[in-house]
């Protein structure tokens, strides 16, 4: 089996990889940037962009099975740069899974595509989409969710994954934020009663997209629908950042904001930054502000009926696994 991993050299694609190496598949990722530990350990790395279509067919060619993983994320920045990696890159890799009779398309998602601003307690797939998003890397994902989901027939298998929060030793996001913004003393909790959120590490979310793998054909229960994936233990946003931050060596925050100035300051911050048109990330947005203000929580039964999904590394051995990658 040849496996082709768009954004294959990202934190989650990585994982994913080198989970299809240790089973002994052939992998080929499709990346922008140079990755010579990829190529070290045996992967075929094609350079590329996933919005140009010549790009993706080429990459395709030969191949079995595709994890579409590549995305641009991020809170700011100009509507076309979303739409074109998230919605017109998923169009390509579909259209080369089509061409090439590529028979299965993992896709990562995000719980963001049912996200309209309120908490989110305990819910279930059958939440529907957002119908209006305060960020452009949610609505670009939710039409490419869309779009994956619809093309599941019998001759492509199609699934979504939603991880929310991914996090572990190597995290490019969450961690490095937090820490910069408590070294700076810019890091706030939020007062009121806690909210509580939902978190992924690493290592079970790349084995959740391998059971997808491995569950998913054309008369599979899985087939064409979309799946939350978490830990399963949801923790108040507050302990969570402190826990994380403890792990590395950080920490305890001790200033809080009012979530009504959370979300002032996601207003006021867009306003200014696109009035005088700066380019760079606002400290923070409308959607983190709601990100940092609500409870975002979901129930895995379907994961766990469908896919076999059991989080295999508890919050607690995660946070151990971080601590001890700090300490090498």
């Amino acid at each position: 089996m040849k496996a082709l991993v768009t954004g294959g050299g990202g934190f989650l694609g990585k994982a994913v990889v080198k989970r299809l190496l240790s089973r002994g598949k052939s992998v080929r990722v499709l990346v922008r940037g140079k990755y010579p530990d990829l190529e070290e350990a045996g992967v075929a790395v094609f350079r590329g962009d996933v919005a140009d279509a010549a790009t993706v067919y080429n990459a395709a060619k030969g191949y079995d099975v595709v994890f579409h993983m590549a995305a641009k994320i991020g809170n700011w920045g100009p509507y076309q740069d979303y739409f074109q990696t998230n919605v017109v890159g998923t169009e390509n890799v579909i259209a080369a899974c089509k061409a090439h009779g590529i028979s299965r398309l993992i896709y990562t998602s995000t719980p963001s595509v049912v996200h309209s601003g309120g908490d989110l307690e305990g819910i279930d797939e059958s939440l529907p989409y957002a119908e209006k998003f305060t960020a452009h890397y949610p609505h670009t994902k939710a039409i490419a969710e869309k779009m994956v989901l619809r093309e599941n027939s019998p001759s492509l298998s199609t699934i979504a994954l939603r991880p929310h929060l991914i996090w572990g030793p190597g995290d490019t996001q969450l961690l490095p934020r937090a820490i910069d913004k408590f070294k700076s003393g810019k890091l706030r909790l939020c007062k009121g009663p806690p909210k509580r959120v939902d978190t992924i590490y690493i290592d079970n979310a790349a084995d959740a997209h391998i059971l997808a793998h491995d569950r998913l054909n054309s008369n599979a229960g899985c087939a064409g629908k979309a799946y939350f994936i978490t830990q399963g233990e949801p923790i108040s946003s507050g302990e969570l950042i402190n826990r994380i931050l403890k792990a590395a060596g950080y920490g305890p925050v001790e200033k809080t904001i009012s979530p009504s100035l959370v979300n002032l300051a996601g207003w006021m911050a867009e306003a200014i930054y696109s009035i005088f048109r700066i380019k760079s990330e606002p400290p923070i947005t409308r959607f983190l502000a709601e990100q940092l203000t609500t409870s975002h929580w979901y129930d895995i039964s379907a994961a766990k009926r469908d896919l076999g999904y059991q989080p295999r590394i508890s919050l607690q051995e995660g946070l151990e696994l971080l601590e001890a990658s700090f300490n090498k």
